[in-house]
Parts: C-alpha cells; structure tokens; sequence
C-alpha cells in the first residue's frame, strides 16, 4: 500500500478491511515518516503496532 491510499482509508467513512500478516487490522494514524503507520487488530484488544505501510493489504 502506498501513503496517498494509507491516508484515503483514514479519511473515508467507509469500513476498509486491511491485513497485515494476514490478519485484519484498523489503520489509527500514517507516521510522520510516511513509511509507517500506527495500526490495531479488529476486535476486542487494542494493542497498538508500528507497521511498514508497504506490508499493508487492501482487501
């Protein structure tokens, strides 16, 4: 994925599925690096993880 979709997706209303790793995640925030983003799994924990935005899939 690259940063102009990173910040599509957190700008839209739509509900986007993500994955990294396989694994369905929220995007919360593109880094100021424009390299990272600040990500969580869907559901119930809100752990946080930096993630590289070019390991990030749109389903």
């Amino acid at each position: 994925m690259d940063t102009n979709r990173v910040k599509q997706i957190l700008s839209s209303s739509a509900d986007i599925e993500v994955k990294y790793n396989g694994t369905s995640v929220w995007i919360d925030k593109l880094n100021d690096d424009g390299r990272t983003a600040t990500v969580h799994l869907r559901g119930p924990l809100e752990e946080r993880t930096i993630v590289e935005i070019n390991e990030l899939i749109e389903e």
